[in-house]
């Protein structure tokens, strides 16, 4: 599999687990990407990051407070949170890593 690729199956796989994770749900429901252009997933991506984060927040503030925010549900936003955001990172690692080896090629 050549490095586009590969990168292409990386974020049409980080799509579907954000859009899983938005919903709560796991990865089993996800939807197939049909001619959605690669910036769009990725500024979807990004979205639902910022939502997992923002949701984590709220949560964490909601316990901290005591408004009968129960600690296992503040863990739970905010591992999903984190990894919502690790996987984001690892994408735009393979993004930059196949940038870098296009500016390499010998033409």
């Amino acid at each position: 599999m050549s490095g586009a690729g590969v990168f292409t199956s990386v974020a049409s796989q980080a799509s579907s687990v954000f859009s899983g994770a938005a919903k709560g749900v796991g990865v089993q429901n996800a939807e197939p990407q049909a001619a959605t252009p690669f910036s769009g997933m990725l500024k979807t991506m990004v979205e639902q990051t910022n939502e997992l984060d923002r949701k984590a927040s709220e949560t964490v503030t909601g316990l901290l407070n005591g408004k009968g925010v129960e600690i296992h549900d503040a863990m739970i936003a905010t591992q999903k949170a984190d990894m919502a955001f690790e996987l984001s990172l690892q994408v735009r690692n393979k993004a930059v890593a196949a940038y870098q080896q296009m500016m390499g090629m010998q033409f």
